[in-house]
């Protein structure tokens, strides 16, 4: 069945970019924006915007409220962008559950590469080539420990292992 109607979960550049996307193939759409985004491009880009309970980052966290708004707006897909809950298998089951399409990847692939410790054993026990880095959580004197055994002049970055809520590395 076609998609008529997309909900586009995110803000910023990347929910313009979804947004012109869906505008060119024919989709009508919807932003979604805290009360301090009220006036961001992504707003003013889509057919119609809804505002979220809550402020910042909060708001585009909240899975529920953002199924819950995209049915009250007729919506039958939601699309994540990036960030934010677009690693999140609970919030694309979510989706599903309530009757809209999800544009991303599978529950499953999501329940698999959300997780940077279980995608980064598949990608070793794979043969896939990896940077040395830690294999789990760690403590601030581990990411030392760590840090001391790479040779001089060597960077390190620290990600969060199941997502960082919009902050990234």
């Amino acid at each position: 069945m076609p998609l008529t109607k997309l909900v586009v979960a995110n803000r910023g550049e990347i929910a313009i970019r979804v947004l012109r996307a869906a505008s060119d193939l024919g989709i009508a759409t919807v932003a979604i924006h805290s009360a301090d985004d009220a006036t961001s491009l992504h707003v003013v880009q889509a057919d119609e915007a809804i505002t979220l309970e809550g402020r910042g980052v909060a708001a585009y966290l909240d899975g529920a409220q953002i199924v819950e708004r995209a049915q009250e707006m007729g919506c039958d897909a939601v699309h994540p962008g990036f960030g934010f809950l677009a690693e999140s298998a609970e919030f694309a089951h979510q989706c599903i559950e309530a009757g809209l399409t999800y544009v991303g990847p599978s529950v499953e692939a999501l329940s698999l590469f959300g997780d940077k410790v279980r995608a980064r054993q598949l990608a070793m026990a794979e043969g896939v080539p990896v940077l040395p880095g830690t294999d789990g959580p760690t403590s601030m004197e581990e990411a030392a420990a760590f840090f001391g055994s790479l040779p001089d002049g060597a960077a390190m970055m620290i990600k969060a292992v199941a997502g960082g809520g919009g902050r990234g590395t």
